[in-house]
């Protein structure tokens, strides 16, 4: 007799200005992406990039059984992890913090950043490398380590789901030109880092820049810009003009 197969993983994507933090302007200019991933059974899920109305977050996920029992961090950047973004307030981790006490998930070279940023001690962090895994309930995570639009920036990969933050959108990738960014690390990561992901995951973005808010990873191999050059030399010729 053959054993009933795994529940799929609890997995929610949440954009700030339509699915929460309605009233705050600027994470409805932002477009930011919020994730939920966790195990219904075990109650249990990690939030991913939480930066506006943290309180509103911990609700939702108490409405769907759940509580929150972490954090994962894609990048430093304030609109994604809290801090000062253009003279505003994002409340961010240091406000999760002060509602529940759970462990921060971020690549080790991204720690110091994001410590500056939302001012968060090294304490709360987990530090990681890539490859590996978390476990909530059930279901697991892969962290993977893809520099580039900051240098400890990181993706997650649930199932058949890769949570790619500001590392790679539907039409686009993630800036270099701002601290600790790299035009070279950016396409080893898309190139390389991510070559283990397969081209039928679903590709899940940190912003909402697209019309759709996720896309079949193949497809988006085949038709971003980004992945139009032939090879290093050639992207860092265009890197400056391209993002």
């Amino acid at each position: 007799m053959s054993s009933a197969a795994a529940p799929a993983p609890y997995f929610r994507q949440l954009l700030a200005g339509r699915d929460f933090a309605h009233a705050n302007q600027v994470a409805g200019q932002m477009v930011n992406f919020v994730y939920l991933i966790g195990d219904r059974a075990a109650g249990e899920c990690v939030v991913v990039d939480p930066a506006y109305a943290i309180d509103e977050l911990v609700r939702i996920a108490a409405q769907d059984g759940l509580r929150i029992t972490g954090a994962l961090a894609t990048h430093y950047h304030p609109d994604h992890v809290g801090g000062d973004l253009f003279g505003h307030d994002v409340q961010g981790i240091a406000r999760l913090l002060e509602l529940v006490s759970v462990p921060i998930h971020c690549q080790r070279a991204e720690a110091p950043w994001i410590q500056r940023m939302t001012g968060v001690g090294a304490s709360e962090l987990a530090l990681h490398d890539s490859g590996d895994e978390l476990a909530v309930g059930a279901t697991r995570i892969r962290l993977i380590h893809t520099p580039g639009h900051t240098p400890g920036s990181q993706c997650f990969l649930v199932d058949d789901k890769l949570v790619a933050g500001d590392t790679l959108f539907l039409s686009g990738c993630g800036r270099t030109d701002l601290p600790g960014g790299s035009a070279r690390e950016l396409y080893l990561s898309l190139t390389q880092r991510l070559a283990q992901v397969p081209d039928t995951a679903t590709l899940y973005p940190g912003h909402l820049y697209d019309p759709r808010p996720s896309a079949p990873l193949g497809e988006v191999r085949r038709s971003n810009p980004m992945y139009s050059f032939r090879n290093l030399d050639e992207w860092l010729e265009q890197s400056g003009a391209a993002f």
